[in-house]
């Protein structure tokens, strides 16, 4: 991890657990200072004063929606007087597995204002700063839901779709200002929230992995290509590719419903 690139500053929307939290300690161990956004305040407290504990770093929180319509203008009024030099973007997951028609409209528009909407807003904010500066890192957290679309979980598959073909074009364009820009795409993982639910370590041929295992090839992997599969995901994501699109999604949308309903 190279702070003269990637730092003096780190803002990772989603930064409170899991994935966020282990790039979060990856980071400050490198010396680059934290924004840490999360709805939550606790576990951004808690995290923060461990960060802070260990690492002669700087670290700001803020517990926010990344859905709300003046989400820009709040991360602005945090880090306007500071110089951001890599945004991790790591939205929740959908925990729902119900047809898009058997949700409020509410909930279906969720996944889109968090994955698309608000993602859209701060790459194109930190992005251009990143531009002008010619230097930084965009992490975008990705899924396995956007090679195939997935029942149950449409418009949530849908968003990640958006943030997987986002990624490679961001990169391209980006390439050539010493931006780097990567799309992490990550199958299960033992997050906190997804351990609050009780899903299974493993199940349907899905291993859930390690938050830990996941930032660190994620950054490994940083700055030489647009997608980074998880090792443990990666040979379920080329089958899931190789298989006719009426299958692929059929086998997602079973996977994803039988992990909601077979709680451990």
């Amino acid at each position: 991890m190279r702070a003269e690139q990637y730092g003096p500053w780190a803002l990772i929307a989603g930064g409170s657990e899991g994935i966020g939290a282990s790039l979060a300690r990856r980071f400050a161990a490198a010396g680059i200072n934290l924004v840490l956004l999360a709805r939550k305040p606790e576990p951004l407290q808690v995290l923060a004063e461990e960060i802070r504990a260990s690492h002669r770093v700087d670290v700001r929180v803020a517990s926010l929606d990344l859905t709300a319509p003046d989400v820009l203008e709040t991360v602005r009024s945090l880090t306007d007087d500071i110089d951001i030099g890599m945004l991790v973007y790591n939205a929740g997951t959908d925990s729902l597995a119900k047809d898009f028609l058997d949700r409020s409209l509410r909930d279906a528009q969720r996944p889109i204002l968090l994955n698309v909407i608000g993602q859209t807003l701060l790459c194109h904010h930190f992005g251009g700063r990143m531009r002008e500066r010619r230097r930084g890192g965009i992490i975008l957290i990705g899924s396995l839901l956007a090679y195939s679309g997935g029942g149950k979980r449409t418009t949530y598959a849908a968003a990640k779709a958006y943030s997987h073909t986002f990624a490679k074009g961001l990169w391209h364009e980006l390439r050539p200002y010493n931006v780097d820009v990567l799309g992490l795409v990550a199958s299960a993982t033992r997050t906190p929230s997804y351990e609050r639910l009780g899903l299974p370590v493993d199940q349907n041929g899905i291993h859930a992995s390690e938050p830990d295992l996941v930032a660190d090839e994620g950054l490994a992997y940083l700055g030489k290509g647009p997608i980074w599969v998880v090792s443990e995901a990666a040979a379920l994501a080329q089958h899931i590719y190789n298989l006719p699109p009426a299958e692929a999604v059929a086998l997602v949308g079973a996977s994803s419903a039988d992990m909601i309903a077979n709680k451990a």
